[in-house]
């Protein structure tokens, strides 16, 4: 299957700064991706290279388009919403409707209009009245009525409360998603959204260091919860983690790679978060820059 993004060898320099070093990677059509890493692992560098918005130095190919070459091309063929839905204060709902409608041929105005019937937003209230909750419903709605192939999300729920990112992406996966749809997705609230990723990027100092469909993540990563006499007895059979966590009376210890088999005398096998292993694969790197994962 040919790839609806498809990168080799992707480098960005700042100056004499690499932030993106050979970055490769293939997203296929149909597929929800999470890339995730630390405050500045080069996330959002990779993010404008894909869209055009940022020149890049390799191979890239996005939907058959050159990013930069054709990118009002390509742009007809995409959405993005970033972390701070930009609205004019004094626009009116209505207004915003129209304006979008007047601007994009692949707007649907009937299904934005029925998407905000789902809220509480009302047609004619101005955009500075909105709650911020409210203000990515209205960009939300916007962008999922655009006929996209493919959707890039940055931090899109940041500074939203809980039950306005579960209805976001609630939405996201029942109203807008399709087999047709590719979904590129950022966020602080990774164990919020892991359970709709189909696959995940782990990128660091511009590296990609994982790359993984959800069902080989779980296939490759176990977590054994173990007493410290388990613990000493896996030690002793040359069973190494990855990392371990305390836990009340004993350990959770993370394995890449191991069989289940091998683990299964020694504890409870368990099925780690991607949060877990996130920190687990580049937790050092967190520790010493104080950061958190995103």
């Amino acid at each position: 299957m040919t790839a609806l993004i498809d990168a080799k060898g992707i480098r960005k320099y700042y100056g004499d700064e690499c932030v993106l070093q050979d970055v490769n990677l293939s997203i296929e059509a149909g597929r929800i991706v999470g890339l995730i890493g630390p405050n500045g692992a080069g996330k959002t560098t990779l993010l404008k290279g894909i869209l055009g918005l940022a020149p890049v130095q390799g191979e890239l190919s996005v939907m058959g388009f050159d990013p930069i070459k054709q990118r009002t091309r390509l742009l007809q063929e995409v959405s993005f919403v970033a972390d701070i839905a930009i609205l004019p204060r004094w626009l009116k709902v209505k207004q915003a409707v129209d304006y979008v409608a007047g601007v994009h041929p692949r707007f649907n105005r009937e299904k934005a209009q029925r998407f905000l019937s789902q809220t509480s937003i009302k047609q004619k209230s101005k955009v500075g009245d909105l709650s911020k909750g409210m203000v990515a419903q209205l960009h939300l709605a916007l962008i999922m009525a655009i006929d996209s192939r493919l959707l890039v999300l940055d931090e899109p729920t940041l500074g939203l409360d809980i039950i306005y990112r579960k209805q976001f992406y609630s939405t996201l996966l029942n109203d807008y998603f399709d087999s047709d749809k590719t979904i590129v997705i950022t966020t602080h609230q990774v164990e919020e959204i892991e359970n709709i990723l189909t696959d995940i990027l782990f990128i660091q100092d511009g590296k990609i260091v994982l790359d993984s469909s959800m069902e080989s993540l779980a296939e490759r990563f176990l977590a054994l919860q173990v007493t410290s006499t388990q613990k000493q007895a896996l030690l002793d059979a040359g069973l190494r983690p990855i990392s371990e966590s305390a836990r009340l009376g004993g350990s959770i210890l993370l394995f890449e790679n191991v069989s289940k088999t091998a683990l299964s005398e020694y504890g409870e096998i368990q099925m780690p978060s991607v949060a877990d292993v996130f920190v687990a694969k580049m937790g050092s790197s967190l520790n010493q820059g104080g950061g958190r994962y995103e």
